[in-house]
């Protein structure tokens, strides 16, 4: 899990550094917050699967329904927050970097 971690923070900082090349810095802080977005709940709710799998008696499925309900509600929220609090938001740039985060996992897939 945290190869996935780190793989969605790499690609959160370079589709920032592309985007603040092509367009300016106010895309490249956009596109790294909505990475950061999508990245930040899904770091969380991995370690609180991993810690949740070391109990005795291994994970239970609650705790991963109610860990993903807290990541979805959670990456909302700081959707939210950077939509309200940063006024200089370059919306493509923001979509791209969720979207960059989101389809990570495909680069983890293919490269075996």
């Amino acid at each position: 899990m945290t190869r996935i971690v780190l793989l969605q923070l790499t690609a959160a900082l370079v589709v920032a550094l592309i985007a603040s090349l092509v367009s300016g810095i106010p895309a490249g802080i956009s596109a790294l917050l909505g990475g950061l977005c999508c990245a930040i709940p899904n770091s969380l709710f991995a370690l609180r699967l991993s810690t949740s799998a070391q109990k005795p008696g291994g994970a239970n499925p609650m705790n991963f329904f109610i860990g993903e309900f807290i990541k979805i509600g959670s990456t909302i929220a700081l959707m939210m927050a950077v939509v309200w609090l940063y006024r200089d938001l370059h919306w493509v740039a923001f979509i791209a970097g969720i979207v960059v985060i989101l389809k990570s996992y495909f680069i983890l897939l293919f490269r075996h």
